[in-house]
């Protein structure tokens, strides 16, 4: 079974209760998903090791290489609870959050992370209940945050609180992250995706424990890491516009220029950006989205983002199939939009000065210019394959690479499509290999010309150095 895509942006789907048999991922894989995520935050070690089982027999069976995201909870801060369930706040009253166990009242609750109360200054806001219930800082003690109601409403136990002013002193990742890091890891997934990041530090941390043995993608859903964005950028292998908590602790006006910002940031840096959260949220219940999520699914891909991802839609909706299929279909007709290839042109980053960045954006104008089937990246560490992703060419990209970890990781890269193969160090060999991949996945024809490039000596890391030209002879080889 040879599957190919028709579109160079790539979908990450979310497996829950409505897509955790093998059968359904299997499905999934073929409606159009390039990416597993499985969100620990609803999944426990076992469930992570049997998706991951389920994942790598359909890989088998589809002779694809698939990517696998487990995505981290992170530090989920809740008040405590109150004497009555339930109170309601009342706009200009007085409201504390303290260190004590009483249940609460109108007056006060407990907030049971008392590292906190030092990071809180006055005049900062606090959101209750993703953002129904907004107080502001009047005051704050070792053990006590002071507010103001500022927009009252009922609040109930264990509801959630957030603190988009102030920058919290404690780590990104709770003692269970840690834990689900070391089983995501021991697991072999592909990527970690790493919530609620604010500062460079957080994503330095999770580097440590990884140990390389994973991409780190860093989930943007706090004005702190959107200050920081260069730095984490920086520091992580791929990014995620997470617009569902940004829209929370930002204001909801201003996410779709962040939005924005982020996606071109992580373009310039040659990182993998994904944009989440809602994107095709009606079809939770529908079988149809609506015509708003249809455009935000092709804002994404105009924008050039590597990825989109559904979460709920696929992992508990009532439609998971068919919101893969949809966002396929949305996703091929923006790419033969006949304004697509000059948006994705006029956003394109310039090559940094460097021989693998000059050589990657050469290979893409000869291909352009000459017309080439496709641009041939081998590629043992990524890096070629990132490069080429980068410069967003209109002709398409193989990705080869003798390392089956380095071909899952790529699958969540724009325009790439990975291949496994085994290394050789033959240069003819390589050009076979290159044309022979081209011809059998039908990028190829007889006669046509395929652009390559790699790392002289071959398999030598991050070295793009060589670029060359070749025609796909009549038995789909290399020919002069």
């Amino acid at each position: 079974m040879t599957v190919r895509r028709n579109r160079k942006v790539k979908i990450l789907a979310t497996l829950g209760p409505a897509s955790e048999k093998k059968e359904q991922i299997k499905q999934l894989f073929l409606a159009g998903a390039d990416v597993f995520r499985i969100n620990m935050s609803h999944s426990d070690h076992e469930t992570l090791r049997s998706r991951v089982r389920l994942i790598r027999e359909v890989e088998k069976e589809v002779g694809r290489p698939i990517g696998i995201l487990a995505d981290l909870q992170g530090p989920k801060l809740r008040l405590g609870i109150f004497a009555d369930t339930k109170v309601e706040l009342v706009n200009g009253s007085r409201f504390s959050l303290d260190s004590s166990d009483k249940p609460g009242d109108t007056t006060r609750v407990q907030l049971p992370h008392p590292e906190i109360f030092g990071s809180v200054k006055e005049g900062d806001i606090l959101l209750l209940d993703d953002g129904k219930v907004r107080l502001r800082t009047v005051g704050t003690t070792a053990d006590a945050i002071h507010t103001e109601v500022v927009t009252g409403g009922p609040i109930s136990n264990r509801k959630g609180i957030s603190f988009p002013d102030s920058t919290l002193s404690f780590s990104a990742l709770t003692p269970k992250d840690r834990a689900d890091l070391d089983a995501a890891v021991d697991a072999e997934v592909d990527w970690i995706a790493l919530s609620f990041v604010q500062r460079p530090e957080d994503v330095a941390e999770v580097r440590k424990l990884s140990r390389g043995r994973t991409g780190i993608l860093s989930k943007i859903e706090k004005p702190q890491a959107v200050e920081r964005i260069h730095e984490i950028i920086e520091l992580s292998d791929a990014i995620m516009v997470a617009r569902g908590d940004l829209g929370v602790e930002m204001p909801l006006e201003k996410v779709p220029g962040i939005q924005k910002q982020i996606t071109r940031a992580a373009r310039q840096a040659g990182k993998p950006v994904v944009v989440a959260t809602q994107m095709l949220e009606s079809m939770i219940n529908s079988p149809m989205p609506t015509r708003a999520e249809a455009s935000d699914v092709a804002t994404a891909v105009f924008e050039g983002a590597d990825a989109v991802m559904l979460s709920a839609e696929s992992a508990a909706g009532d439609y998971p199939f068919e919101a893969v299929a949809m966002m396929n279909r949305i996703a091929e007709e923006v790419e033969r939009d006949p304004y697509y290839t000059n948006i994705i042109y006029a956003q394109r980053a310039e090559p940094e000065a460097t021989g693998a960045d000059a050589i990657s954006a050469a290979a893409r104008q000869i291909a352009e210019t000459l017309h080439l089937a496709t641009i041939v990246c081998y590629t043992s560490s990524g890096t070629t394959g990132l490069r080429a992703a980068r410069e967003r060419p209109q002709t398409p990209i193989v990705a080869i690479s003798p390392i089956i970890g380095t071909a899952r990781r790529l699958a969540l890269v724009w325009g790439l499509h990975c291949v496994v193969s085994e290394e050789t160090g033959i240069l003819d060999e390589m050009v076979d290999r290159a044309c022979s991949t081209s011809y059998k996945v039908g990028l190829a024809k007889p006669g046509q010309r395929v652009i390559i490039t790699a790392g002289v000596p071959l398999g030598t890391p991050g070295a793009t150095n060589m670029l060359r030209i070749a025609f796909v002879g009549s038995d789909g080889l290399g020919g002069i």
